[in-house]
């Protein structure tokens, strides 16, 4: 590879040129359309990795492109990653072949089902490589709408349902972010996400917002209190970000959402879209609003162990397999989200590696969850194929006709739940060691949660797979070839980062210490 080369564009558009071509293959020649949408999504797997291999984390900011595009509202075609993305982009790369190679059997609208889902992989390698909030919104839609009509269209029973549910939730999340930029734009006359954290970071950020909204010379003659005005901003941004993490209370669409959606979807979802919130608090709430996040850390915080321990209990009550699932990425997400919030707390500059260690460890926590959760949902598929039926109660005894799909199943469990060893350990250690310090009381509360998903996850286990065998399932099959090849592939990760996380941990560290010194 030639050095300069538009790493980041060619990742980003490949996969909207497979869909192109898939658009244009005639419909009866389904195989060619499967075959272009997985040759367009590994070609943009094997980029990835080409810059991962290139990538040099104290560069900061690396494969930057900027071009101008609009030069009447100052947005320029502007990407690059640092430690906060590149994880995101290869994690992107990696799971959305895997969830196509799920559907490989699909005879169902097969040319409208991958044409949307290389239009999502699109939207979601945009969101963690734009770095100008107008094409960004641009791509963080682009993976709110083909997402809509995968639930839609090949979604289960209650599918019209969940899928405007999700529409919804994260739509009105989306209009509070834009208005929010929209403001930030007229009193700075930027959308640069990286202009605006140096703007916040020196104070002048501040300063135009006050002379914007009146507080100074009266320019808009408005009036209003500069404080104020700018946390309402900011808890317009953030409750975009919240929905899609999400966070508690702001999580009541994504159950229905991945219960009713079909197995790809499911695993991209949990994978990929719920960590486009987590990594807009990383890139967008916390450089841009510091004080505000500082000021506000005590509710966050809580938000954040109500989302931990309400999320494991919600998960314990299930009944269905799925939903189960689902709860499950509430909880886990909540993990990351006391690791980003313990970094704003009140503390001295002698807890600036403890904060580290938590900030670490959720951006660690974004990437393993993303890898455990695709895997546990896959294999919710495999066996939801079989049965059609999600009933946990239904199960029983599967590891007496099926003992590789129970092991496989048994170690993405263990993953899940935090077995050293495996990559869930490392990221939860981080935080829980990060937060204790800084924030004991929460972290000592969050601790249920912990062993409320032991429970929950065991419990899972044992109604699937161990006890008298459900008569009716007696002529189950094992997993099939491709089917073991995509559980192979998660399993490989959750042995190689849990035995070995070094390689994430220092592509992110750099980044985020300049995150941790803004507090």
């Amino acid at each position: 590879m030639k050095p300069g080369l538009p790493y980041l564009s060619l990742i980003t558009f490949l996969p909207l040129a497979g869909s192109l071509v898939v658009l244009l293959l005639p419909k009866t020649q389904e195989r060619a359309m499967k075959v272009a949408a997985l040759g367009a999504s590994v070609a943009s797997l094997l980029l990835t990795f080409c810059a991962w291999t290139r990538f040099v984390p104290s560069a900061g900011m690396m494969f930057v492109e900027r071009h101008s595009w609009i030069t009447a509202l100052h947005v320029d075609y502007y990407v690059g990653v640092d430690g906060l993305s590149i994880a995101m982009v290869f994690l992107t790369a990696l799971v959305t072949p895997l969830a196509m190679l799920a559907h490989w059997k699909l005879k169902d609208n097969v040319k409208l089902f991958f044409f949307l889902f290389l239009l999502l992989q699109t939207g979601m390698f945009g969101v963690f490589t734009a770095l100008n909030f107008f094409h960004w919104f641009i791509y963080w839609e682009l993976g709110l709408i083909p997402m809509f009509f995968l639930i839609k269209i090949w979604g289960h029973e209650n599918r019209t349902y969940a899928s405007f549910k999700f529409f919804i939730y994260t739509l009105a999340g989306s209009i509070g972010m834009l208005v929010a930029f929209g403001f930030l734009w007229m009193a700075t006359g930027t959308f640069d996400f990286v202009e605006l954290r140096s703007l916040a970071a020196n104070g002048d950020l501040a300063k135009k917002i006050a002379v914007f909204v009146g507080d100074v010379n009266g320019r808009f003659g408005w009036h209003w209190n500069v404080t104020t005005f700018t946390s309402v901003l900011f808890w317009a941004t953030l409750v975009g970000f919240a929905i899609k993490v999400p966070i508690w209370p702001f999580h009541t669409w994504l159950p229905d959402a991945h219960t009713q959606a079909p197995t790809g979807g499911s695993m991209v979802l949990a994978a990929i879209l719920l960590k486009m919130g987590v990594y807009g608090f990383l890139r967008v709430v916390l450089p841009i609003f510091p004080s505000q996040v500082a000021a506000h850390v005590d509710i966050l915080l809580l938000l954040a162990l109500a989302s931990i321990v309400l999320g494991a209990f919600a998960a314990l009550a299930q009944t269905d397999f799925k939903r189960l699932v689902a709860y499950s990425s509430v909880n886990h997400m909540g993990y990351a989200m006391l690791g980003i919030f313990a970094t704003a707390a009140t503390a001295g500059p002698e807890m600036l590696n403890e904060k580290a260690a938590a900030l670490n460890g959720a951006v660690l926590q974004m990437f393993n969850h993303g890898i455990s959760s695709a895997a546990l949902f896959f294999m919710v598929g495999v066996i939801y194929d079989r049965t059609h039926t999600r009933a946990l109660a239904e199960y029983g005894g599967l590891r007496k006709i099926m003992p590789i799909y129970a092991g496989v199943l048994g170690i993405t469990m263990f993953s899940s739940l935090g077995l050293p060893g495996l990559n869930g350990f490392v990221g939860e250690f981080l935080i829980f060691k990060g937060a204790f310090p800084v924030v004991t009381t929460v972290t000592v509360v969050a601790t249920i949660g912990l062993v409320v998903t032991a429970v929950f996850l065991l419990q899972m286990m044992q109604k699937v797979c161990f006890g008298p065998l459900n008569e009716k399932w007696q002529w189950l099959p094992d997993m099939t070839a491709c089917e073991l090849f995509i559980g192979a592939v998660l399993m490989l990760f959750m042995f190689l980062i849990g035995i070995y996380p070094a390689p994430l941990l220092d592509a992110a560290n750099d980044a985020v210490l300049a995150l941790v010194r803004l507090f």
